[in-house]
């Protein structure tokens, strides 16, 4: 009687860890299972040099979302965003690709414009700004052109 119930105690032990640690791999990966109060939108850039997956989303240095994913289309990248559903962008709103210090990742700057009309769920953001091109603001120094 004593074993069983010491064995009892150790398998709800297991399975109490096991949940927990389902529950932080599931946090730590940004993964919403079942949608949670999320909407999409999509940005087209000519080009995102770098951005990723996971990438956060930002509205005055705040985080209201992150990059679902980066895809190509007929030679434009397309990202897709996930966003709070408490947060809506104006028609026209400004996204640029932005990077933490010199050598940081890459994340998306939203700026708020003065419409009062907002992008509907599953809307584009028709105002983007692509990243700044070190490599190539070199070659134009290094060449005079600047």
């Amino acid at each position: 009687m004593k074993q069983l119930r010491l064995e009892a105690v150790v398998g709800l032990f297991v399975v109490v860890g096991l949940g927990c640690l389902a529950y932080l791999s599931v946090q730590l990966a940004r993964v919403q299972l079942f949608g949670g109060n999320m909407y999409t939108l999509t940005a087209v850039f000519p080009t995102v040099s770098g951005l990723r997956s996971g990438a956060s989303v930002e509205i005055a240095g705040v985080t209201v979302g992150h990059v679902q994913s980066v895809e190509l289309d007929d030679f434009d990248a397309v990202v897709t965003m996930r966003v709070r559903k408490d947060v809506q962008f104006s028609t026209d709103a400004i996204v640029s690709i932005r990077t933490r210090g010199l050598i940081g990742e890459k994340y998306l700057r939203v700026s708020q414009g003065a419409d009062d009309r907002t992008i509907p769920a599953g809307g584009r953001v028709r105002e983007v700004e692509p990243p700044l091109d070190f490599e190539e603001m070199i070659a134009q120094l290094i060449q005079g052109k600047i």
